[in-house]
């Protein structure tokens, strides 16, 4: 024997190679979680007078389908496109979840310091338009349904700077 493991072949399968890489994704998504942590506690660039200046991070999702993984930033942070540096913007992207569920989509983000009379919500088609303002803190979003919809199938409500939007489905 030549002391290397063997691996298990079936047809042009090395299910050894997918399961070692397997385990070794779920291992980094740990040591990323704990860096995620980190990243969320450091996550604001102060400006004078200890005033937030910028705010900073991303959410990872996982989905079935076409979906897979994606990496979506939220924060004001954002890199300027001739130059390439970082600046920070008056307006910060808001965290977004969407689920499409059984007879709704439900969108929810998240604006902390925002109340219900802080925000507009309007859509035109597939396309939900966020925008909130409650004294500096200041946020916009454009988020992609999985469906159109029109105004008089949508609700929203605003508690505790979380924002909940129902998109009812036609029957």
């Amino acid at each position: 024997m030549s002391g290397k493991k063997e691996k298990k072949v079936a047809g042009n399968v090395d299910f050894g190679g997918v399961l070692g890489g397997l385990g070794t994704f779920i291992q980094k998504l740990g040591e990323l979680a704990e860096k995620g942590q980190e990243l969320r506690e450091s996550g604001e660039i102060n400006g004078p007078g200890g005033k937030v200046k910028g705010v900073y991070g991303f959410h990872i999702k996982f989905g079935l389908g076409n979906d897979g993984v994606r990496v979506e930033p939220f924060g004001n942070v954002q890199t300027d496109e001739r130059t390439g540096e970082a600046v920070v913007s008056e307006v910060r992207e808001p965290m977004v979840d969407v689920f499409d569920e059984k007879e709704q989509v439900l969108v929810i983000a998240e604006m902390p310091g925002v109340g219900e009379k802080d925000v507009k919500v309007e859509i035109k088609d597939d396309v939900l338009l966020i925008v909130a303002e409650a004294g500096d803190k200041k946020y916009r979003k454009e988020v992609l349904l999985p469906a159109s919809f029109t105004a008089d199938k949508m609700s929203h409500a605003c508690h505790n700077g979380v924002l909940e939007v129902k998109l009812a489905k036609s029957a």
